[in-house]
């Protein structure tokens, strides 16, 4: 089963928490978790948080730097981080932009 949904974190902002992942048996088999910079103009990735190489992995942003490598942030169960990444966006998310922007 797959589920994706967005939800909006701070609409002064712009932030945006976009939920994306799969289960198999009631278990996370797959996920991708981004916060997001909704502008008039565009919409930027700030930061990634997916299980694409079977690990819980972290991809910081820079404005005008691109994607940068993956870091494993949680060494538990892709439940877990995905759990924990959507827990670290809810409570980080300015910080987050703060350091998009400074790069």
């Amino acid at each position: 089963m797959s589920a994706r949904y967005s939800k909006n974190l701070d609409v002064g902002v712009g932030a945006v928490l976009s939920v994306d992942f799969k289960t198999v048996r009631g278990k996370v088999v797959g996920y991708s978790i981004l916060l997001l910079l909704k502008t008039a103009e565009s919409k930027e990735a700030i930061r990634v948080f997916d299980s694409a190489h079977g690990i819980n992995e972290m991809h910081r942003y820079s404005d005008g730097g691109g994607k940068r490598n993956g870091t494993e942030f949680h060494n538990g169960t892709l439940d877990e981080g995905m759990r924990a990444a959507i827990h670290a966006i809810e409570r980080g998310y300015l910080e987050m932009i703060e350091g998009w922007r400074e790069g």
